[in-house]
């Protein structure tokens, strides 16, 4: 889509609300737009509940639940984000050019969740289906409750990790102060080099490799006898 095709949503002129229903406005048609938000001045909940396949760029720091229930669109975020940012994600792309705080990826269903900086605490907190990659480092609790999906660290992990996870795989490049309970190291397999090299390629980690990973992951799982 050209630069002439995208809307560009001022929060300097607009409220929130007025904002969120300009970029809401494809919603349920499955039509392609494109919006630049300016001024967002560290907004809650900007960009909520988007259900078409819209591109949203936002230029600046964003604050609590921002892209929450996305569903469809791919978001932009320049800048760092609040507490909840893409949370109960189900689908679509959301990518964090800075740091965000905790709870990052909350309940996330499905889609892809790029954190570019580091990750505060309990991110992927009751991880549903969603895949998040944190290319710096997360905080403690990170993936608890978490059933399904993936989470992937580029950095460090803090204390308790993965504590009462169920299905979710974790990699991790770096150092894990320590596992929380019910989670532990597991073999890497093929299966799990090749899932990881792919989220790898996607979130734009060039210069990584799967072999350099750790997996993490409940000792309890097992598929027709086999650990997945």
């Amino acid at each position: 889509m050209t630069a002439t095709n995208v809307k560009e949503v001022d929060l300097k002129s607009l409220d929130l609300r007025e904002a969120n229903v300009l970029l809401q406005s494809l919603n349920g048609t499955n039509e392609a737009g494109a919006f630049r938000v300016v001024s967002p001045r560290g907004s809650h909940a900007l960009a909520c509940g988007l259900d078409a396949p819209v591109s949203v760029d936002i230029d600046g720091h964003v604050g609590y639940f921002c892209a929450g229930m996305n569903k469809s669109a791919s978001i932009t975020i320049d800048g760092n984000a609040g507490q909840g940012v893409a949370e109960n994600m189900m689908s679509g792309r959301v990518h964090v050019k800075g740091d965000v705080s905790q709870a990052a990826g909350a309940t996330a269903h499905g889609g892809l969740l790029v954190i570019e900086g580091n990750a505060a605490a309990r991110c992927g907190i009751s991880l549903k289906g969603g895949d998040i990659v944190v290319k710096g480092n997360v905080g403690h609790m990170s993936c608890f409750m978490a059933q399904a999906g993936t989470l992937v660290v580029c950095g460090d992990a803090g204390d308790a990790l993965g504590d009462s996870l169920y299905e979710t795989r974790i990699y991790v490049r770096g150092d894990v102060s320590s596992l929380g309970a019910d989670c532990i190291e597991k073999e890497m397999r093929q299966e799990h080099l090749d899932q990881l090299q792919a989220l790898l390629d996607d979130a734009g980690c060039d210069d990584m490799k799967a072999s350099d990973f750790k997996r993490y992951g409940s000792p309890t799982v097992l598929v027709d006898g086999r650990d997945v």
